[in-house]
């Protein structure tokens, strides 16, 4: 049986890629912080708890990490674990850029100390190319960040890039654009639009406060993401691929959408300048050839089949 580690397990992607493996009977551990603060929701809502081993690790410290890596000796690492939201980046830009770069360099040190025969999949960013001059976006396109988050992910792979070229490990980065779920948190714009809709029409609210509406996307669904995931850590060499759908849409679209969908007037949508963004990507997708050629994913939702399933889930569950 592999085994496989996870961080970050507790969010949207390690709930899915959780079950993904246990589904194709990994041996699933998953690392947190800390027991007693991680919520353990989304596992609890895929029902599958039970069949991992949660174990606390704090990533900023090596010798936590060598500790988990003998008593465990696992064949893949999954790290999803990042200080992951763009707005609070620029509130904590420092504690931001710590954790999420000093946790990669732990884990990859890790990989090159104990076995380098472990494969490492690192959760990149489309926050990392910033405003670009040409789109699509490929993994050609230079990085140019505009968020202390998206600068973080930078240095972190860059960190990745030269372990692997360095040292010869397996070392994939999937570069991840937008992807939603029902079990994304509502600091997520889709997700916060969708239970103020829904609030709205149940009269729990009366309008959805939102920041600039006019940018656009590359805006996916999280449980195909993961796969793509899976699939880039069966190959026989290591790669950076970009995880996307091939299109934007407009964050007005979206949430016009949704509030149509539930028959809410889009009068209620209440813009408020002091939401917008110090700096903002106008608009960003990306081009998945290359994970469509190499490793024969493709995506298959359009964006109003992802919103109708986000929101039919939510209702479900409100």
């Amino acid at each position: 049986m592999k085994v496989a580690i996870i961080t970050g397990i507790t969010g949207q992607d390690g709930a899915y890629l959780s079950k993904l493996l246990l589904e194709k009977e990994y041996r699933v551990i998953g690392l947190v912080r800390s027991k007693n603060s991680s919520s353990l929701r989304g596992l609890n809502y895929l029902n599958i708890t039970d069949q991992i081993t949660i174990e606390e690790c704090d990533l900023t410290d090596l010798s936590q990490i060598m500790r988990i890596f003998k008593e465990y000796q696992p064949n893949e690492v999954y790290n999803l674990a990042a200080q992951s939201s763009v707005s609070l980046s620029f509130a904590q830009p420092i504690g931001t850029f710590q954790f999420n770069t000093l946790s990669v360099f732990n884990l990859v040190e890790a990989i090159k100390q104990f076995d380098t025969k472990i494969k490492f999949y690192q959760a990149s960013s489309s926050e990392m190319f910033g405003e670009v001059t040409h789109l699509p976006i490929t993994e050609d396109t230079e990085f140019h960040p505009k968020s202390p988050y998206a600068i973080s992910k930078a240095a972190a792979h860059w960190t990745c890039v030269n372990y692997r070229e360095s040292y010869n490990l397996f070392i994939c980065c999937g570069i991840l654009f937008n992807h939603e779920s029902h079990l994304r948190t509502d600091t997520f714009f889709v997700k916060k639009v969708v239970r103020e809709a829904i609030k709205i029409k149940k009269g729990l609210s009366q309008s959805l406060t939102v920041g600039n509406l006019n940018i656009k996307r590359d805006i996916g669904y999280a449980p195909q993401y993961v796969e793509a995931m899976y699939k880039m850590m069966q190959q026989p060499k290591a790669d950076s691929y970009l995880i996307c759908t091939g299109s934007s849409v407009s964050l007005k679209y979206i949430t016009e959408y949704i509030f149509n969908k539930l028959a809410v007037p889009t009068s209620a949508i209440v813009s408020d300048p002091k939401l917008f963004r110090p700096s903002e990507i106008n608009d960003i997708y990306g081009s998945n050839k290359h994970i469509n050629t190499s490793l024969d994913w493709h995506y298959t939702l359009t964006i109003e089949g992802l919103l109708d399933i986000l929101v039919d889930e939510e209702l479900k569950s409100f």
